[in-house]
């Protein structure tokens, strides 16, 4: 299938224009004269949406263009204003098109609006693109739609996808300096034991002096890293090769996640960060009209890790056997005990959804300090690591100078 932009004239002699999906221009014109549409005007798009699997080609754009989350965020806002206004939704998704800049994406919504136009519904348009919109978006629209609230539902995807891309962006802020200064640490040592210290022992060695500790430890050291270099980047490729490897396997993933949940400092961040995820995901499929058993199937693939995965699918099972959302949960022992009495106030209230999202406010904010408190401790932890491995390397020049000097003297 492919994308083509139109201009013609309706049977009262208006001009009008718009997009077309078809399989060639010789239909895309058939179908526009079934339409009671002159057309003037079929140009083919140089992109198209996502097409069923297997039958998609791909091209060199596709690997550097690439459809961004607050791109999402931004269209699904003004989607939703648009609806709100009470546009029809296949001329709000035309006024889509025109605006978007992000080429996937605007004809992506070209291929859904066409979908709309032929009678499909805007869900199971929206599904054929998974690529693009995940299950929570596809699954929402369903619920908006059912409701006739879909330009609430919208609003809310929009508020959700933007709030997840901004704590994530926090997360990511707040680890890009100390990373940074770890990897100028590394390349600070790096060069001065294979460029530095080689030079200097050639002029050590010519004095016939012995050397202090210190100074032949570093000796060692360089003569390793200089002849060895190669092999230790080899076995550092192989190893992480066969580390990716026994990831993805499924005993290989559950034990890394599993691992990842239990780590000291982090894991308590990472834990905190998939309760998040949770709480907020659930309260807003839950706040949308998802019924609950398809809310938690979805949010299972949310939180990305297979060990809650797990847990979700037993409390998943649980729940359809009657039992209430936080009794699986206490069982489970993964999520916080604050988590599951807020559940179970919700649900004895009726207002489970209300107390997720609230759930979801806290530990977010639990995260953001907890990230920013880790980066204020690693910022001079790798300053400190830093110094005082140039500091080893400039003393263990410094010594044999010194004695030398001595000796002169």
């Amino acid at each position: 299938m492919a994308v083509y932009t139109w201009s013609g004239y309706t049977e009262k002699g208006k001009e009008t224009k718009g997009i077309i999906d078809a399989s060639s221009m010789g239909e895309a014109k058939r179908k526009l004269m079934s339409q009671g549409i002159f057309v003037s005007n079929v140009v083919e798009e140089e992109f198209a949406g996502e097409v069923p699997r297997g039958a998609r080609e791909w091209s060199l754009k596709d690997l550097f263009v690439r459809v961004r989350t607050e791109d999402l965020a931004i269209m699904t806002r003004q989607l939703s204003t648009l609806v709100s206004a009470s546009v029809p939704l296949v001329d709000a998704l035309g006024a889509l098109y025109e605006q978007l800049e992000n080429p996937i994406l605007k004809k992506t919504i070209a291929q859904v609006r066409d979908s709309v136009n032929e009678g499909l519904a805007f869900a199971d348009a929206l599904s054929q693109h998974r690529r693009i919109f995940p299950d929570l978006y596809i699954n929402m629209v369903r619920s908006g739609e059912a409701s006739g609230a879909l330009d609430v539902v919208l609003l809310r995807l929009a508020g959700f996808i933007e709030g997840q891309h901004r704590l994530k962006s926090k997360i990511s802020a707040a680890m890009i300096y100390p990373t940074l200064l770890f990897v100028v640490c590394i390349a600070v040592l790096m060069y001065l034991l294979t460029s530095v210290v080689p030079k200097v022992v050639a002029m050590f060695e010519s004095m016939n002096q012995v050397l202090p500790l210190p100074t032949r430890i570093l000796i060692g050291i360089s003569d390793f890293l200089s002849s060895a270099w190669w092999i230790i980047l080899a076995l550092g490729l192989v190893a992480l090769y066969a580390f990716n490897r026994w990831r993805h396997t499924s005993k290989g993933s559950m034990a890394f996640d599993r691992m990842r949940l239990k780590m000291p400092i982090f894991g308590r961040v990472y834990r905190k960060a998939i309760v998040a995820r949770f709480a907020r995901t659930l309260g807003t499929l839950l706040a949308s009209g998802v019924p609950i058993v398809d809310a938690m199937n979805i949010v299972k693939s949310v939180v990305q890790n297979r060990v809650v995965e797990a847990s979700l699918d037993e409390s998943i099972s649980q729940i359809m056997d009657g039992a209430s959302v936080a009794q699986p949960l206490r069982k489970s022992g993964i999520f916080p005990p604050i988590l599951v009495h807020m559940i179970s106030v919700g649900e004895k209230s009726g207002k489970l959804e209300d107390m997720l999202l609230k759930a979801a406010d806290a530990f977010e904010e639990d995260v953001e300090t907890a990230v920013t408190g880790l980066s204020s401790v690693l910022e001079p932890l790798m300053i400190l690591i830093m110094g005082v491995s140039v500091g080893f390397v400039v003393m263990s020049i410094l010594f044999p100078m010194l004695e030398m000097s001595q000796i002169v003297r």
